[in-house]
Formats: structure tokens, sequence, C-alpha cells
């Protein structure tokens, strides 16, 4: 039996990792879990995994917890030094890493000194600190399973491939909510109509990202830091229906492609169980002829500017992609709130770019310095009137 420490545990990818959990009993017990301030959805999951450890955002948060839960035998922590905890302090033997946001790094970093085996729902973490976190990993013999299911379709089609005969990563991508509108035609799009993802379910700010592309164009610096690959050998096209969920192209010219449902449970217990394999509980078989076409259709940068700009901080390397991190994430958040307009979140992230100094290889704290110094200049663009 595998013992799984879940950061994230009330989101879009904690909830399904806890519905892979609950199917395989036999398989998988949940040794430690974070939340952020979803206190009552903390309390089911405790009443039925009972954890050892459970990590709230704050302390306030978890005095509720603890006198709610007085009975049980789980300890309730809070902030960085409880996620901490919950991430490498349990006899977990996996940690899945399904925050949301840069404050999944420090988890990522401290786990892989712990020795645990890291399954990666966290972009964030690889794209503010790629270099850190591979070499750490190196240096320490732990293996970073990705769980985001185009990163796991092209770890599962290079398995047993020669790396070197590879030609490109190609990333799928469906689009999301808007990929048949115009940029004329997206100038007045509300938020309920951007969390309106056609094809997955996810939370809110990942539902933005696609609706954005940027959550490809993470994936695409993602990609880079997982399999190694100059981003010259990183192609992403659009698929509409999110069947073939990537593919890798051979020096032959050969393509192998993943297919599947689009459901996060594949890869999330693909990652749980790996090298092995379990029937997905419930799971819907991939009947083609029941699809009966697939779409593809060639990338337009100029209509889908955020993964451009993913493309050129990535280029860029050093602290571009912090900023473009950072920067998306502010932006993200004050369309959720109704502050800034679709498009004005392309803006506010070309603008933070346009600023920033970079620097080649940067050590932790100027990654965490950056980070915070770009959050807050998006938020001085919003006070100035842009």
């Amino acid at each position: 039996m595998k013992s799984i420490s879940l950061l994230g545990a009330t989101g879009s990818i904690g909830q399904q990792t806890l519905d892979v959990i609950a199917s395989n009993p036999q398989a998988f017990k949940l040794s430690a879990m974070s939340v952020g301030r979803n206190i009552e959805a903390a309390e089911e999951i405790i009443q039925k995994f009972n954890p050892e450890i459970c990590a709230v955002q704050l302390e306030e948060d978890a005095k509720t917890l603890r006198s709610r839960i007085n009975n049980s035998g789980t300890k309730i922590v809070s902030g960085m030094d409880g996620l901490i905890e919950a991430a490498v302090s349990t006899d977990s033997s996996i940690v899945v890493n399904a925050v949301i946001g840069s404050v999944g790094l420090l988890p990522t970093l401290k786990a892989i000194e712990a020795k645990k085996t890291i399954a990666l729902a966290n972009k964030e973490t690889l794209v503010t600190a790629g270099h850190l976190v591979m070499e750490k990993a190196k240096q320490h013999q732990v293996a970073i399973l990705p769980v985001d299911s185009e990163h796991s379709a092209i770890y599962q089609c290079l398995n047993g491939e020669n790396i070197d005969d590879v030609e490109k990563l190609i990333l799928t991508a469906s689009g999301g909510s808007f990929r048949d509108k115009t940029r004329e035609e997206l100038k007045n799009v509300t938020v309920k109509e951007a969390l309106n993802h056609p094809n997955w379910s996810m939370g809110a700010k990942i539902t933005i990202d696609s609706a954005t592309m940027m959550n490809k164009g993470l994936e695409v610096i993602e990609a880079h830091w997982l399999f190694s690959f100059d981003y010259s050998k990183i192609d992403v096209i659009l698929h509409k229906e999110s069947i073939i969920h990537s593919m890798v192209e051979f020096a032959d010219t050969s393509i192998i492609a993943h297919l599947g449902q689009p459901d996060m449970r594949v890869p999330i217990q693909y990652a749980l169980t790996h090298p092995e394999r379990l029937e997905l509980v419930n799971g819907k078989r991939l009947n083609l002829w029941e699809v009966g076409k697939l779409h593809f259709q060639k990338m337009d940068y100029d209509r889908f500017r955020c993964l451009k700009l993913a493309f050129e901080a990535g280029n860029m390397g050093g602290l571009m992609p912090t900023v473009l991190n950072a920067a998306n994430e502010k932006a993200v958040e004050l369309f959720l709130n109704g502050h800034i307009t679709f498009l004005e979140i392309e803006e506010l992230i070309e603008r933070a770019m346009l600023q920033a100094v970079n620097v080649n290889k940067p050590e932790l704290d100027a990654i965490q310095e950056t980070d915070k110094r770009t959050r807050h200049f998006v938020e001085s663009l919003l006070n100035k009137g842009r």
C-alpha cells in the first residue's frame, strides 16, 4: 500500500485524487493533506480518510478545525510551515502537489530533500524554478511524475524510447472557453463565460488560464524542464475534442500519440501507480467510432498572445518565467474579481515582462522576491488606472 500526502485536497485535482484513493483502499491511504480556507470540506475529508496531518492556510482556521475534530487523531497545522510539514513529516512515499500557484514551490523542494516521489500537478513549481527543482531531484535521486494530462501523455509516449530519436514534443490544446471567438469578440466577455470550459472540469484559475491559453504556455515551460527539450522542439496544436492528450514525433517522421477520455483521474492514478496500472473505477472507455472525427488546427500565436508570451519568457529563461507566472496569477485574480477585462490579462503580463530585470540561474531568494515584486507591480498598474 502506498501512503500519500496530498497538497491542495479541496481543489479539482485534489478532489479527483481523493476519488482515486477512495476507489482503491487496498492500494492507497491518505497520510497527510492540505487545504486553503475550506474548513467544512477539510472536516469531511478528515472524517472519511483520517490523515495524520492536515495543513490549513490560516491559524484562525486551524483553531476552528481543531475544535470541530477534537476526537480525531489528525494533527492540524497552518501556514507555510504547516504545508511543508504535511509534505514531509509522515511516512508517505508520494507527495501529490495539487495546490494552485507559486505557493507550491517550497513544499516541493522540501519533499524532494525528504526523498519523496513527487506527483506534480502544480505547474508553477517548474515554471518559476525549474532549474532548482530538477537539479535537486537529480541530487536526491527523486522521481518527478507529471500529473497534467499533457505531460503524463508525453511521459508515456517516451516510455522505452531513445530520447535522441525524438524530433518534437507536441502538446494539444482544447482552446478553452473562447477558442472560436475573434479578438474583437473577446473585448466584452464575462467571467461566467470564461469559466464555461467545453471539455474539462477544473478550478476557476486554471479554467481562465485555459481560456487565455496561458495554461498551455505554462505547460510548454513545464515540458522544457520535465523532458529537457529546447523550446524549438516543443509545439502546440489546437485539438478541440481533448481526446489526444499529446504526441511525440520521432526522427523517422512517425508520431506516437496518447488517447483517452478527458478524465483527470487517469493521469492522477497513473502517477500514483507508476510503473504499474490499475483499472480505473467508473472510468469510461474510449470508443473511437463514437467520437467519429478528430479535429486539429495550427496555433495562431497572434490570436492567443499569452501562449506567445510564455514561449518568449521560456526562451529568455532566468527570472522571466517567474515574472510571467506572477503577473498572470495577479491578473487572473483581478479579472475574476471584476477589476479588469479579459484582454487586459495579457496586457498586464506583457507590461510586467517589459519592466523586469532578468537574472540567469537565479537562487530561490531572488525568485521569491521577483514573484512578490511582480505582483505588486501589476496591482500598481490597476491603482494607476493602467
